[in-house]
């Protein structure tokens, strides 16, 4: 009994962790085509900070 709760945890967690991989690949795609921009206001002394991430990529296959 104890061993299929342990299966049936473990294929939950692998099932979560195959979600995770899809959402961060998806968000990286994204991100590899277009700049995106990140505004951080400082809660202490209100600077804003900007981050830009941009990235290349290239067509086609390995090679």
């Amino acid at each position: 009994m104890k061993q299929e709760r342990v299966e049936k945890r473990l294929e939950m967690l692998d099932h979560r962790l195959d979600n995770i991989d899809s959402m961060v690949t998806g968000l990286v795609e994204r991100v590899m085509r277009q700049p995106v921009t990140i505004e951080v206001t400082c809660p202490k002394c209100g600077n804003v900070v900007q981050i830009m991430l941009t990235s290349s990529t290239r067509s086609g296959g390995k090679g």
